[in-house]
């Protein structure tokens, strides 16, 4: 049994008016509304997502 390491995500700034691409990484997230906080593993999949829309997200 090993543990997961997790990242928490938060989404800081709109999504409107970006890219549509953008739009799609931050849903695949799991991010919602402004300030809306996701938990994720950590893998380099979630870390590129993350890199992508840096502007939009802070992680905690």
């Amino acid at each position: 049994m090993t543990t997961q390491q997790t990242v928490k995500v938060q989404l800081v700034r709109s999504p409107i008016g970006t890219k549509e691409s953008h739009r799609a990484t931050v849903r695949g997230l799991g991010l919602r509304k402004l300030n809306s906080v996701s938990e994720l593993q950590d893998t380099p999949e979630v870390r590129g997502m993350i890199n992508k829309i840096a502007y939009l997200v802070k992680v905690l």
